[in-house]
């Protein structure tokens, strides 16, 4: 906003959506088409976790009956949360952090604390991709490596795969292991005893991961126009794998008993709290909640675009996911039971022993295993890879939104780009080395899910809900998609989610326990202060912005706390106006109203 000389009228840039736009907003760009928006939300929240993570969790904590308080969350916090976001991003058409800028700038420091998570799950998450890439071109063989014992990395306690009766639990009673556990842990991994001992680089790995930052580099680097051509491929190949998975896996013999396993409803689970727990925290893992995906995607739509139904077909498409994926694996499951006879606890797990352990091992069993790894991790590549490459692309989008003038200009882009790339792959080095895992693990539990994303997610609320205020957002909406959403979506935002988030979290620090690996080795204390410091450093950044802009600021406290919750747009532009505040501190007018509105365009 500009003053005109002594004449009074002020010019003010408005962001899309109002009725002009500011110069340094052109050639931002928008979605060639709504199927790249939506292709490209997709691969941003279906990820290995749909496959790995929820078939267990619900296997686990009651079958058919876990899906009870999963439809509760999504409809308390998922969904609410995930319209939230989206909504914000089309109504200021700025990345996650120059977005609260626009919104309420108090609580910027929410896009700052979001994005530092970004990066550190970008650094780390892609580590699974090379996993998998190590494992896709070991398929490429005669026999599958994982499947028999006498290779170079066995063990004298080796016992063969294929050997009648063998169980986890009996290959531990009598002292063996496994090939497909030896082949993860002393081919791919070569994992040492402990996060202490790093150990030497894994160069097979290494040069899976740079493979795999190039792939993600050529799919971000010309932002939205190769990010959502890239998603017409990334985002709907693993479905076509996952039919194919699935219709194998039901056809084997035995897949109808771990379809019971994994449907069967046990009443009683409803009244652990850790079912509703573990509910709650897949609700918020799964959408990719709190993390500014979804707002820096939201903010290359239409203003008009009706993100309201979008937001509900996603996020109904990527529960669906996880259900069908059960059926595939749990499918896969009950086939291992019905070939060597033991009990489906022993082999059902989540996470990556699901992916690299238990299912390698079933595959090796099926005709034509090596068909079937082959299809089996492409897709977990790329679930892994649409997900990275849309978390750059989110990174990117909020850097450039804070220096539209310098990074929207020639190649600067790109250059930020590849040094981010080259960063990140040197700090994910750590990751690669004989400890890797371990640091892997610790990162994931402190930094890139619970606690973390649930304050944040309360924060997010609140910002919305009390400061900026539920009803004008539902005005600022219902300016956009033309209609009023239904008030459940408000109620959410003032109380069910706030509630349930702040509940969840005191919940999980009730029941803390100290974060191990493998049920046997307990990582040491300074492990576990290095990642609950990596966790505050994140959420320290919410206060800290608050404390910095109230020390910026002119006036009485209680004045700038109040210019400080309200919308850029409706801020005046100097302290000539902060008379306007009155003598009581509250505002005399909520919205500035300009003589004249020039467009810049």
């Amino acid at each position: 906003m500009v003053e005109n000389g002594n004449s009074g009228t002020y010019t003010i840039s408005v962001p899309n959506g109002f009725p002009n736009k500011p110069k340094e907003m052109e050639g931002r760009g928008y979605w060639g088409t709504k199927a790249e928006f939506i292709l490209t939300v997709m691969g941003a929240i279906i990820g290995p976790g749909n496959v790995w993570r929820f078939p267990y969790l619900c296997y686990r904590n009651g079958g058919g009956v876990f899906f009870i308080p999963y439809i509760l969350f999504m409809f308390s916090c998922g969904i609410p949360l995930f319209f939230l976001e989206t909504a914000i991003g089309q109504y200021t058409n700025q990345g996650g952090i120059t977005c609260w800028r626009k919104i309420c700038p108090l609580f910027q420091g929410l896009g700052y604390a979001s994005h530092l998570i970004i990066a550190i799950s970008a650094t780390s998450y892609i580590v699974i991709i090379a996993w998998a890439f190590f494992y896709l071109f070991s398929s490429f063989s005669a026999d599958l490596p994982w499947a028999t014992c006498g290779h170079y990395w066995n063990t004298d306690s080796c016992l063969d795969l294929h050997h009648p009766n063998l169980s986890y639990s009996m290959a531990s009673r009598l002292n063996m292991t496994l090939p497909v556990v030896e082949f993860w842990q002393r081919r791919v991994l070569k994992i040492s005893g402990g996060i202490e001992e790093v150990g030497s680089l894994r160069w097979e790995l290494v040069l899976c991961l740079i493979l795999t930052w190039i792939i993600c580099y050529f799919c971000v680097w010309k932002g939205i126009k190769s990010t959502g051509k890239a998603a017409f491929f990334t985002a709907t190949f693993p479905f076509i794998m996952l039919l194919v998975l699935l219709v194998r896996g039901v056809t084997l013999p035995g897949a109808m008993t771990g379809i019971i396993y994994y449907l069967y409803p046990d009443m009683s689970r409803l009244s652990d709290p850790q079912v509703w727990m573990d509910a709650g925290t897949q609700i918020f893992f799964s959408y990719a909640i709190a993390l500014g995906f979804l707002t820096s995607l939201g903010s290359y739509n239409p203003y008009n675009n009706d993100c309201y139904k979008d937001c509900f077909y996603l996020c109904l498409l990527n529960s669906a996911t996880s259900i069908v994926a059960g059926f595939a694996i749990f499918s896969v499951l009950g086939f291992m039971t019905y070939e060597q006879g033991v009990d489906i606890s022993e082999v059902a797990q989540s996470g990556p022993g699901l992916a690299f352990i238990v299912y390698p091992r079933a595959v090796a069993m099926m005709p034509m295993p090596q068909l079937w790894s082959v299809c089996f991790f492409i897709m977990i590549i790329l679930l892994g890879l649409d997900s990275q490459f849309v978390g750059l692309e989110c990174l990117m989008t909020s850097v450039v939104d804070l220096f539209p003038i310098y990074l929207r200009q020639g190649f600067r882009r790109e250059l930020l780009l590849l040094a981010i790339c080259c960063t990140s792959c040197t700090l994910g080095l750590t990751l690669v080395t004989e400890g890797g895992m371990y640091l892997l693990q610790l990162l994931d539990h402190h930094v890139c899910s619970g606690t973390t994303i649930l304050l944040l997610s309360l924060c997010q609320s609140i910002s919305i809900a009390w400061v900026y205020g539920a009803e004008r957002f539902y005005g600022n909406i219902t300016d956009m998609i033309g209609y009023r959403p239904h008030p459940l979506m408000m109620y959410c935002w003032r109380y069910i989610t706030p509630i349930v988030c702040f509940g969840t979290f005191i919940f999980s620090l009730v029941k803390y326990t100290p974060l191990k690996f493998s049920k046997t080795y307990v990582y040491p204390l300074w492990a576990n202060i290095m990642g609950w410091f990596f966790a505050t450093v994140s959420l320290s950044l919410i206060p800290l912005f608050v404390l910095y802009k109230m020390m910026q600021g002119e006036g009485t406290l209680k004045q700038r706390f109040l210019l400080l919750c309200h919308p850029v747009e409706e801020l005046p532009v100097d302290q000539k106006c902060l008379p306007a505040l009155g003598t009581s501190g509250t505002p005399q007018h909520t919205e500035l109203k300009p003589l004249s509105l020039t467009s810049t365009n």
